[in-house]
């Protein structure tokens, strides 16, 4: 059973969740704080190459299942064109109202 991408507990976070679910680059640029960092399975990588091609040139897509520590940490089911669907954990680091550092990986 997914949550429904507006009853996202932290709006920083549902303002991510929504710029993937949309291909909304502007709308992700937006959410991200300047200099933001991200990680994926404990490697850092740089947001803009990561982001083009594993979430807008890939048609990624987030189906929430599960959010915890005030909806700064989810479950996700997510998928695109590249990978298929896999179960991932993403956290967040939200300062100012915006995202400055996110991690994912498989959960």
């Amino acid at each position: 059973m997914s949550i429904q991408v507006n009853r996202l507990s932290d709006p920083t976070v549902r303002a991510f969740v929504t710029a993937v679910n949309s291909h909304d680059q502007t709308a992700f640029r937006d959410v991200l704080a300047p200099g933001a960092t991200m990680s994926d399975d404990g490697s850092d990588r740089d947001i803009a190459d990561w982001t083009d091609r594993e979430v807008f040139s890939s048609n990624g897509h987030m189906d929430v299942e599960n959010e915890s520590d005030g909806g700064r940490t989810l479950i996700v089911t997510y998928r695109n064109d590249t990978w298929g669907e896999m179960r991932t954990k993403w956290q967040f680091t939200v300062e100012g109202g915006k995202v400055s550092r996110f991690e994912t990986g498989q959960a």
